[in-house]
Formats: C-alpha cells, sequence, structure tokens
C-alpha cells in the first residue's frame, strides 16, 4: 500500500514523539559533508544516489534494516563538530513537523570512536568517549531548543549485542539526568534474545535503584514473551514497539490495565518486515479499538525515507484514525513522558490549550 503523498498533513496541531533514533535521523546532506571534509570515501556523491544506497523501501527484516546504519555511520562516529551538528539539525528537523517535545535515543558508543574499533582517520581529531559524545549531543540539543522553540531531551541506549556497554551507559543516564537526558533504552536485534544478559540486568537494575526511567524495545519482531521479560525483569514503564504482545492475549490484557505505554512506529514496522505490509490489519488497530496508551514515531526516518507526517497520515488513510483520536494519543504521550513532573504538567497544558481541551487527570 502507499502512503499519502508527501506534503500533505493528517494532523496539524503540536505533537509529541518518544520514538526516534538520533542516528536514524541525520540528514543525508551532512553525511556528504562530513565525509568530504573528513576525506571519507563514500559509494555515491549526490544527496540522491546516496539516499537510495540508504534507504529500505520495500518489507524485508529487522537484521536487514539494522546494517543499513553502516552505510554511514563511519562517517559521523569520531567527529565532534558532526554529533553536535546532526543533534542541532534532528531538532531543527522536528520543529518543522510540529512537534513540541521530542525524546530522541541513541547508543553513545556508536557515535564514539572508542571502545569499538577504531577508524584510522579519526586519529588526527584524537577519541571522541562515549562520555564526550551524549555532552555533544545535549549541546547539539540544548541549542536547537533555543533557536526552534521546541523541548528536546535524550535517551541512551544499551545494544544487545554489546552487554559489556551497559553498566556504562546507566552511569552516564545518572552523570547527565539533569542535563537533558531522561532514561535507558536496550535497542538491537531482538533474534539475539539476549534482554536477559546479566549485565543489560544489572544496569537496568542501578536505573531503577537511582530513578532513572526505563524503556525497552520488545516485541518488535520477537515473542510476547520478550515483552513479558522486559516489563517484568527489566521494570519497564514503556515498550518500544511491541506489536507481537496481542500474541498473548493474558500479557495484552495485563498491560493494558497497567496503563503501559507502547511505542508505535507504523513505516518503520511494514519495512522492518515486524507487521503485516497491510496498514489496515496493523496491530495499532487494536490499540486504537481499546483505548490503549502509545504514541506514534517515525523512528529512523533517514533509513525509511519518511517523516512523522508520514506516520499520522499512514494511521487517517488506513487505520481509522481520527482527528480526536490524534489528539488523545498525544495527551497519552505526554503523560507517558519522561520529565519531571512539572515539566510534564506543562506539556499538558500547552497540549490541552492547543487542542482547545479543558485539562483533566483522568483524560
Amino acid at each position: 500500500m502507499d502512503e499519502q503523498p508527501r506534503g500533505q498533513v493528517a494532523f496539524k496541531q503540536p505533537k509529541v514523539e518518544l520514538h526516534v533514533h538520533l542516528d536514524g535521523s541525520i540528514r543525508v546532506q551532512t553525511i556528504l559533508d562530513v565525509a568530504r571534509k573528513r576525506g571519507i570515501r563514500l559509494p555515491a556523491n549526490t544527496v540522491e544516489e546516496m539516499t537510495d544506497i540508504i534507504i529500505v523501501d520495500q518489507p524485508g527484516s529487522l537484521t536487514t534494516f539494522l546494517g543499513k546504519f553502516a552505510e554511514y555511520m563511519h562517517v559521523i562516529a569520531g567527529d565532534r563538530g558532526a554529533i553536535k551538528r546532526i543533534a542541532y539539525e534532528f531538532v531543527e528537523d522536528k520543529a518543522k513537523e510540529g512537534v513540541i517535545y521530542v525524546e530522541v535515543r541513541y547508543s553513545p558508543h556508536f557515535l564514539a570512536n572508542t571502545k569499538v574499533d577504531p577508524i584510522p582517520w579519526n586519529q588526527e581529531e584524537g577519541d571522541v568517549s562515549p562520555d564526550e559524545v551524549v555532552r555533544l549531543v545535549n549541546e547539539g540539543l540544548s541549542e536547537g531548543e533555543r533557536a526552534f522553540n521546541i523541548k528536546a531531551r535524550s535517551i541512551l541506549c544499551c545494544m544487545r549485542h554489546m552487554p559489556s556497554w551497559s553498566m556504562e551507559v546507566v552511569e552516564l543516564c545518572k552523570k547527565y539526568r539533569d542535563d537533558g537526558v531522561v532514561a535507558i533504552d536496550l535497542a538491537g536485534d531482538e533474534s539475539l534474545n539476549t534482554q536477559a544478559n546479566p549485565e543489560h540486568k544489572e544496569a537496568y537494575m542501578e536505573a531503577l535503584r537511582c530513578g532513572i526511567h526505563r524503556t525497552v524495545h520488545a516485541g518488535e519482531v520477537g515473542p510476547p514473551d520478550v515483552v513479558k521479560e522486559a516489563v517484568e525483569v527489566l521494570r519497564a514503564e514503556r515498550v518500544g514497539h511491541g506489536y507481537r504482545t496481542l500474541e498473548d492475549p493474558v500479557l495484552y490484557k495485563e498491560l493494558l490495565a497497567q496503563d503501559m505505554h507502547f511505542e508505535v512506529c507504523p513505516i518503520s514496522s511494514k519495512l522492518t518486515g515486524a507487521c503485516d505490509p497491510d496498514f489496515t490489519k496493523h496491530p495499532v488497530i487494536t490499540f486504537r479499538k481499546d483505548k490503549a496508551n502509545y504514541s506514534l514515531n517515525s523512528d529512523d526516518p533517514l533509513i525509511f525515507h519518511s517523516n512523522l507526517h508520514d506516520d499520522y497520515n499512514t494511521a487517517y488513510n488506513y487505520m481509522g484514525f481520527t482527528e480526536e483520536e490524534f489528539k488523545r494519543l498525544n495527551i497519552k504521550s505526554a503523560e507517558s513522558c519522561f520529565l519531571p513532573e512539572n515539566e510534564k504538567q506543562e506539556l499538558l497544558q500547552k497540549l490541552h490549550k492547543a487542542y482547545g481541551m479543558i485539562l483533566s487527570t483522568s483524560f
């Protein structure tokens, strides 16, 4: 099924986005600019040609999708100016989509050039540690906030295949919790089934102990048991994707009763093969009918050659969404965000005012 033509907007009101990856949101022109500056050879020299190499435009697998990051991440990783630039440009792009609050996630280790295989051309710029990556991203987001009048916070990702990084990630969450970082995440290939690794669990228990918010990619392509483990073992407060939860009616009913938040990414779920490519059969339709707590998100707009408007247009065209449901899900998104309570209430007031609604804690 084709989405609504680009440029049309199904929901023009202010929006909240909770599941989008910084390293999956980079502008192709920025990749080309940084490569040219650093003397890195790419397989293409124009935005159009490089876009064709990076994007996924047909349903495939999560593993194939994850492999796309290798086409360009080496260009940005380890470059201080580039790391700050992509964060700043990310905020600008979100502002253009009508987002007034966004939580953007990334792996500090993937943007660093230490604790991963060093890239020879990075050495003249000096090592960039995961700690410095977080500082640079915070600076870029903060400058973007001031320039474009939106609020941006970040979530730091542990990676399923690299459990040795997880304790460092939670320590970075603790260090920067008052400087833009609001939560920890676990991302990567669910087929590896490694989220029960003791090091991941230890990191999440430390996050729980210290009051760090927690979300986990689960039930995107993995079975409902992965969702159950994310919630019960890792104590996730939100579930990234979570579509396969519907395969376990008992679990789904429990999570509905808990008002568990599902971070839904419609276009992503088609192109990664996570869901039926027929959007009229998407699990979020069940979430909508059951008045579940969920958000709509763009996930990795660079790789999917999309933006948040496209996800809203898709929900409007093929999933029966209405203006009222878009308002409801954004209010639920704000209620489920990881801001401190006073800032959360300010965000909710902004949305209610924009939507012409009376503020109610029982919406």
